[in-house]
């Protein structure tokens, strides 16, 4: 027998990141060295084939170690228009371990190489995430399967930090490869189906300080702000004081760096502390990305944390990665990728405004926008591959693809969300009566990220003028 350790990023004393610390947790499995390699037994092919019946029979076919091929049906289906994607199953060891707990054996599989994807990874999930949605019974029982199998930290102070470190402090010149020139690592927002990355992700900002209604001289609280590029967009281009709240010191020295060199120091203010820190006032709240990573049993908390800082005229948005029912994240993202998070569905987050009476004044779900953000940052990643080898190892290569690909796959086909809730105190009256200060210069012929610097504020009629 031997053992087999769940492998992580981490950081060395050198500042390299290496790919071979050991998580919390190892299983036992049989050496594949050691198993037989002889054919596949009746009953390994009919449980194979029964795997992929159970989530909806997507177009693929398994091969195995000795070459023979294994669809869902038994036989190709002749009456298909689509081409399966192959996969092929290095050894025995590996099809027991798929098997059995698949939604978490499979991806890994591939970033260790004893299954290789013969084509388009990205084509491969798609298929897998387009039949899984007609098969909902079967992907939520394995889904909570390989959740009981690999369960996750809980966010806590000082695991939410392990849990930040994880990803986010693994070397911002990694990100700086795929990433928009803004480093902003959230979804970016498609006025134009021909916006490039950067356009989009200034679309979005746009999008979420028009939906905010950022006046000059307004102070804004922002939990979660990665690389500083929103608070820094909303000081510039809206004349807004920010103070940004953030976990993860690569990130915020870096934010630090930009906006000194920007000279925005004196308007925005990168502050090393967890959202359960925040102090002060402020006119406008807003996270962007941040919530995944807080944990629903701390939902109150945070509504507690909002109440506390807002103004009583104040006004707040919350962008986060949902559902559409409760049901866990990916148990593999979660282990190998985001440790510690979760995709809330609407209702979860209600916790967050229903004990402070905030008033949801608006709800907006942007889920294909990520998917095409995904698209630009795989296509990105990929062009740089030989760089992020050389930086870290084969497995690291495999496993940030998976993550994408898969990514990609699960906003396409419906089974993540992106939600954007706008929120505010319940007797802020002074209202738009429309929409229309959110998509003015789209009539104009002016979208965001195309038209120079300037945001000069759409003045919106408001019930305040009644």
């Amino acid at each position: 027998m031997k053992s087999i350790s769940f492998q992580s990023t981490s950081r060395g004393s050198s500042g390299q990141v290496s790919a071979s610390a050991t998580e919390v947790g190892t299983v036992t499995l049989d050496s594949p060295a050691r198993l037989p390699q002889r054919g596949a037994s009746r009953l390994e092919k009919w449980l194979l084939r029964r795997l992929l019946d159970a989530i909806g029979r997507p177009p693929v076919a398994a091969v195995l170690w000795t070459g023979e091929e294994i669809f869902p049906t038994g036989q190709p289906d002749p009456t298909s228009t689509v081409e399966p994607i192959r996969f092929r199953l290095s050894d025995r060891a590996t099809l027991w371990r798929i098997l059995f707990d698949p939604f978490f054996q499979f991806p890994d599989a591939y970033c260790d190489g004893r299954l290789q994807v013969e084509g388009d990874l990205e084509t491969l999930m798609g298929h897998v995430a387009q039949s899984a949605a007609r098969a909902p019974q079967a992907t939520v029982l394995l889904t909570y399967v390989a959740k009981l199998l690999h369960w996750g930290g809980r966010n806590t102070l000082s695991g939410s930090q392990k849990h930040i470190q994880h990803h986010y402090d693994i070397g911002n010149d990694f990100y700086r490869l795929w990433l928009c020139e803004n480093l902003l690592y959230t979804c970016a927002y498609f006025e134009e189906l021909t916006a490039s990355l950067e356009q989009a992700q200034c679309a979005k900002m746009d999008h979420v300080c028009r939906k905010l209604e950022l006046r000059p001289g307004e102070t804004v609280i922002e939990a979660g702000c990665g690389w500083g590029g929103f608070a820094i967009h909303m000081a510039r281009h809206y004349g807004v004081r920010v103070r940004a709240y953030n976990i993860s010191r690569e990130q915020v020295a870096e934010a630090r760096r930009r906006a000194q060199v920007e000279g925005l120091s004196d308007r925005v203010e990168f502050v090393l502390d967890d959202w359960r820190n925040i102090t002060g006032s402020c006119d406008v709240f807003v996270s962007i990305g941040m919530l995944e990573h807080v944990g629903t049993p701390n939902y109150r908390r945070l509504g507690d944390v909002i109440d506390r800082c807002l103004s009583a005229n104040g006004r707040g948005l919350i962008h986060t990665i949902g559902r559409n029912r409760r049901q866990p994240l990916d148990a593999w993202i979660e282990r190998r990728i985001f440790p510690g998070a979760y995709p809330p569905s609407l209702g979860q987050m209600s916790a967050i405004f229903e004990r402070r009476e905030f008033s949801v004044l608006d709800v907006e779900n942007i889920r294909l926008h990520y998917a095409e953000t995904l698209r630009h940052w795989l296509a990105r990643y990929e062009q740089s591959i030989e760089t992020v080898r050389g930086m870290y190892d084969e497995r690291f290569v495999r496993m940030w693809r998976m993550y994408l690909a898969g990514s990609v796959a699960a906003f396409e086909f419906g089974s993540l969300q992106l939600f954007q809730v706008l929120f505010a105190r319940p007797m802020r009256n002074n209202l738009p009566l429309t929409r229309s200060h959110e998509y003015a210069h789209l009539f104009e012929g002016n979208p965001s990220g195309t038209n120079g610097q300037e945001r000069p504020p759409f003045e919106p009629v408001t019930w305040g003028q009644r």
